[in-house]
């Protein structure tokens, strides 16, 4: 749906994005990923029109991207975007309309959408009444009541408590299920983790890392093996794996020169009473940080 070519931008002396190429996939949830101060926030403010880039092209479903395609995208910044002294119904008819639809149609997709989140009660209250948790449940309802076919959502679940993030998650998954391609930007991998296939990582403006979630975790994984088992231990030959965590039913080991069928024998031959046998995968967390600190370094 989206394809980024060589983007740059800066501010005097800072570059904010320096030469960034990546594509979003149609119907996709995508990560874009990075530390505070990466470029993420210029990057999704060069998508939505907002600012321009200083060089580059964007494709938004293979034409050049402009204005009109602003109709098309639905944002939630992470800052709060609403006015706080107009009431929540009357908020929300205004944004609708600014997005194209018409004042009967966004009524009736308004009601829709206070009725599902059932908070129809809250139409006559005014912003500055909300939590900021109610608030942001407000903000999400604005950026996807035009049904936009793009959807770009910053830290959705900000000031959100988890029954009310487990609703919205939910929703992004039905949105998503029908059609819709979503950017998510975060910076709680487990989230990222839990909702995204595919990610790219931005640091100090630069692309550093991009791929799928699967791949992107065997490109990462140290070749560690998680042994549970019950009664006697195993004993491990160290010149060909290396034990890293030890504990009373549980073994963290390492490959050396053989491979994990190899212990996977060594285990059955000793008769140990295996429970699972498990390789261990690097967390999103670990990779994102580990790629953060080497770049850096």
């Amino acid at each position: 749906m989206l394809s980024l070519q060589n983007i740059k931008k800066s501010y005097a002396t800072h570059n904010a994005v320096n030469d960034v190429s990546f594509e979003v996939p149609n119907k996709a949830i995508f990560g874009l990923l990075g530390p505070n101060g990466a470029g993420k926030t210029t990057l999704i403010r060069i998508i939505t029109n907002i600012i321009g880039a200083d060089s580059g092209d964007i494709l938004f479903n293979g034409t050049p991207l402009s204005k009109d395609h602003t109709i098309k995208i639905g944002y939630l910044p992470e800052e709060r975007g609403l006015y706080k002294k107009m009431k929540v119904g009357e908020q929300l008819l205004y944004l609708a309309q600014l997005k194209g639809l018409s004042k009967k149609e966004a009524k009736n997709k308004i009601q829709h959408w206070l009725d599902k989140f059932e908070i129809t009660t809250w139409k006559d209250k005014k912003i500055e009444e909300l939590s900021k948790g109610m608030q942001q449940k407000i903000q999400f309802i604005a950026t996807v009541v035009h049904e936009p076919e793009l959807i770009i959502l910053d830290e959705p679940f900000s000031g959100l408590d988890p029954v009310n993030a487990e609703l919205i998650k939910n929703e992004i998954f039905e949105l998503n299920n029908n059609g819709t391609t979503i950017i998510f930007s975060t910076h709680r991998m487990e989230q990222v983790e839990e909702i995204c296939k595919r990610i790219v990582l931005i640091n100090s403006g630069n692309k550093i890392l991009e791929g799928e979630v699967k791949d992107i975790k065997q490109q990462f994984k140290k070749n560690l093996f998680k042994v549970v088992f019950e009664g006697n231990a195993p004993k491990i030959d160290e010149t060909a794996f290396e034990v890293k965590v030890s504990s009373e039913n549980e073994l963290l080991i390492g490959l050396k020169e053989k491979s994990s069928r190899d212990l996977l024998k060594e285990l059955v031959k000793q008769n140990i009473n295996l429970i699972s046998f498990n390789e261990v995968l690097p967390s999103l967390n670990e990779v994102f940080i580990e790629q953060v600190k080497e770049k850096h370094a």
